[in-house]
């Protein structure tokens, strides 16, 4: 019998009940993929312009598209894979301005009024999205919902009674219990009232066919690689036709193109996991997030008349940290200690920005790039964050003010405690650097299984090495080719991940996502 095999029939006993392990085994599915059809769209083939160049068919540049076709703009937007299959597909779908325990750091860092600036504009976000679910009749499961924070331990008692502070002063609708509605050990939460959740695919979609009807082209498959600056900008993609445009807006998660932003000494990647579990226990309404370390997420959606809860957390660096298998089956030792596991029909994953100071890059990408503009590091926010965007970048593409711009601005940096950070930050990544530089491991190709993948020594170098099921191995130098950290295997999403930025690689050293825009050197064995 192979190790595969092995694997998948291991058995271990927990509590009286047996159940499979399989996450090393099997590739993740994302339940809103699943349960939605997203059209496709053809390559761009041929040199063209347009008003707006919109790069990224995720959320925020589907509802930044959406904005400026109202607005009557000419918009193309180009995806590098298929839109709405990344970072879109892997959210927990909350539409809220409780972005964990935030608002009491933000009144310490940048003041009560900046603070409550960006409250406000979250809360508008969410109103706008609303609005157009409203206005587009758009079918996508949105349930209000109560959005909690809560603590098991002493020091986050500490911090929810600072954050309740905070929503006192900030105005925040709030309430202080107890208890919780679901079964988790809570000493304290706090709830942050009328909140939602929806099914963000199916909302995407909707936008894909107005900003369609409204004039908007989609290409996939086109990847942007570079920017001209001649009169006027010009998108250079993969295949190398060109989209001239008046304005450019990066909303490709990571910006692919840097301006002089600085944005990989900014922000770092992080890695969080989901698991779509059908409980044993009725589960009530309500979002729910822990403050305590491994943070735990909850909230249900519906499959086949039935609640489905998602549970999250395990956020961690890309790659660093443990095996990635082991956080899924950390979400899953949790989901059984709570509301029992009677399935588990899907389980993703999904990577986020996050920036120095916890506050999202919103508008030129530099201070000398009016003509150029960004939407990222939405510190697992991205639902209302790229309502927000969508906002910002259209006004400022009309030349209208915004009375929130000045807060997300990109070439914004708060000394305290900006500085150390963006310090400790790139220590780091040097330190990563320079580690992978000099790992000699002891494995070899010839040491894996179907399946499987590692760091190895191939003619004495440092390597990555990966055998599919049908036995072909593939080599590839493990030099990232963005900014030359060196990539280890994340066993979870069978990719080779980057510990400095996130770039991610497909086995065979295919981008799988940026910043990396070119793949993995392949090598082979003398």
């Amino acid at each position: 019998m192979n190790r595969v095999l092995l694997e998948k029939l291991r058995i271990y006993n927990r509590g009286g009940k047996s159940e499979l392990t399989t996450f090393s085994n099997e590739e993740p599915a994302s339940y809103w993929k699943a349960t939605a059809d997203i059209p496709s769209f053809p390559a761009l083939t041929e040199d063209t312009e347009c008003d707006v160049a919109v790069i990224g068919g995720g959320i925020t540049g589907l509802t930044t598209a959406y904005e400026l076709t109202k607005r009557g703009f000419r918009v193309a937007v180009i995806e590098a894979d298929r839109i709405l299959n990344g970072t879109t597909a892997g959210t927990t779908a909350k539409i809220t301005a409780q972005h964990d325990f935030i608002y009491a750091d933000l009144i310490q860092q940048i003041g009560l009024t900046s603070a409550r600036l960006y409250f406000e504009a979250h809360l508008r976000a969410m109103e706008d999205m609303k609005q157009i679910i409203k206005d587009l009749s758009i079918d996508c499961r949105l349930i209000e919902q109560d959005a909690y924070l809560y603590t098991n331990t002493e020091s986050g008692v500490k911090k929810i009674r600072s954050e309740q502070e905070a929503y006192t002063k900030l105005g925040i609708e709030h309430e202080l219990v107890k208890e919780l509605p679901v079964p988790v050990d809570c000493r304290l939460g706090l709830a942050m009232k009328n909140q939602a959740q929806f099914h963000p695919l199916l909302y995407g979609a909707a936008l894909v066919k107005e900003i369609v009807k409204n004039g908007a082209r989609i290409f996939e498959q086109t990847a942007a690689i570079d920017i001209k600056k001649e009169l006027q900008p010009e998108v250079v993609t993969k295949n190398r036709h060109g989209i001239k445009c008046s304005y450019i807006v990066c909303a490709s998660h990571f910006p692919f193109y840097d301006g002089g932003g600085l944005y990989a000494a900014r922000m770092y990647a992080s890695r969080s996991y989901v698991l779509a579990v059908k409980p044993k226990q009725a589960y009530p309404d309500g979002m729910y997030l822990s403050i305590d370390k491994p943070s735990r997420s909850l909230r249900y959606t519906d499959l086949n008349g039935e609640k489905l809860v998602l549970v999250g957390g395990e956020s961690h660096k890309t790659g660093q940290g443990k095996e990635m298998s082991g956080h899924y089956e950390a979400l899953k030792q949790f989901a059984e200690d709570t509301i029992g596991v009677e399935s588990i029909p899907y389980h993703w994953s999904a990577q986020d920005l996050v920036t120095i100071d916890k506050i999202p890059f919103i508008g030129p990408i530099s201070g000398d790039e009016e003509h150029i503009l960004a939407a990222t590091g939405f510190k697992k926010w991205g639902m209302t964050s790229s309502a927000l965007a969508a906002k910002l970048l259209a006004d400022h593409i009309q030349n209208k003010k915004n009375p929130f711009s000045g807060l997300f601005i990109p070439s914004r940096f708060h000394a305290d405690p900006g500085l150390k950070k963006l310090i400790s930050y790139n220590a780091d990544v040097a330190k990563h650097l320079i580690s992978g530089k000099l790992e000699r491991p002891d494995a070899s190709p010839e040491s894996l299984g179907p399946g499987e993948g590692k760091i190895v020594t191939v003619n004495g170098k440092r390597a990555g090495a990966y055998k599919d099921e049908k036995g072909c191995l593939h080599l590839v130098d493990t030099t990232c080719t963005h900014l030359g950290c060196e990539v280890e295997w994340n066993d979870g999403e069978r990719t080779w991940d980057c510990p400095c930025h996130g770039s991610r690689f497909t086995p065979d050293g295919g981008v799988a996502e940026g910043p990396a825009i070119k793949p993995l050197k392949r090598l082979t064995q003398d």
